[in-house]
């Protein structure tokens, strides 16, 4: 759990689970290993985690806390749900002790925003009571890009959804009432706004948190190795539209490289910044 302050906002990044299922060569199929070397023997190197030798990936969550309102955006894992992944499948995680632990009680959270609909962005949106999936956050509004749900339920409809995680973490909170639909451009608040980043899905956005002390960007999986920050052109093997993603996050990259904007991925293993260097991109971890 690591908290950050930017201006008058709090930042809480809370992990869920420490690594990924995927190696990088796994994950980034295009990708190519002589390149990653050269960039491992330089900026790259940095991101590295001693336990697995590859790449450092996280499942994890934000907590941004306004002046006014609580937020949660992505939803990691969850517990108690059936899974294809062994690491995920049926988990008894202490996520939800951990959120209480960094002074954020599921009862007092504002708003959840979901970058986007997979099924390691929304399993904490509900928890399992009397044998029925309810809103882990009761009292909070879920604020769903429309495009991105129109999607999903098609495909949950179709018999598409093989994860399961509509059913049992995005349908229950549309029937329970406490879903807004919304376009790629809604502002949450006075801080946060949603902008579209197509590709990893059809309705996958990012979220913008603006502050008297400058902005930062809760960007989801646009990206989901560091690398990604100096090779745009490899798209994950998850995303929906592989050249999609690849243009969205070339433009991210160039739009935010030495901007001072605090880029927070939901699978980095660290929130830090996106420079120029050497005629290329790296990524600077936050102090």
């Amino acid at each position: 759990m690591t908290t950050m302050r930017l201006g008058e906002v709090e930042i809480i990044r809370v992990v869920e689970i420490p690594r990924s299922t995927y190696p990088t060569s796994d994950m980034l199929p295009t990708s190519d290993a002589a390149a990653i070397a050269r960039h491992r023997a330089g900026w790259l190197g940095a991101f590295y985690d001693a336990s697995t030798g590859d790449l450092g990936s996280r499942i994890q969550s934000y907590v941004v806390r306004t002046p006014h309102e609580t937020v949660v955006i992505d939803t990691c894992v969850g517990n108690d749900k059936a899974r294809e992944n062994p690491l995920w499948n049926m988990r008894q995680g202490t996520w939800l002790d951990d959120l209480r632990a960094a002074g954020v009680a599921p009862e007092n959270v504002d708003y959840v925003l979901c970058t986007h609909m997979h099924v390691d962005h929304v399993g904490w949106n509900t928890s399992r009571e009397h044998g029925r999936w309810v809103p882990t956050f009761p009292r909070a509004t879920y604020v769903f890009v429309g495009e991105e749900w129109e999607f999903w339920n098609h495909e949950r409809e179709s018999g598409r959804d093989h994860d399961g995680c509509i059913d049992d973490s995005v349908l229950p909170i549309v029937e329970a009432g406490r879903a807004r639909l919304v376009d790629a451009t809604t502002a949450i608040g006075n801080h946060l706004r949603f902008e579209p980043t197509p590709g990893h899905t059809p309705g996958h956005a990012c979220v913008r948190l603006t502050t008297g002390a400058g902005t930062a960007v809760f960007s989801g999986d646009l990206m989901h190795r560091v690398v990604q920050v100096a090779e745009p052109q490899w798209s994950s093997r998850f995303c929906y539209d592989g050249a999609q993603a690849a243009k969205t996050r070339h433009a991210f990259v160039e739009r935010h490289a030495d901007s001072g904007t605090l880029v927070c991925a939901a699978h980095f293993p660290t929130p830090g910044y996106v420079v120029k260097a050497d005629g290329g991109y790296r990524f600077e971890a936050s102090r």
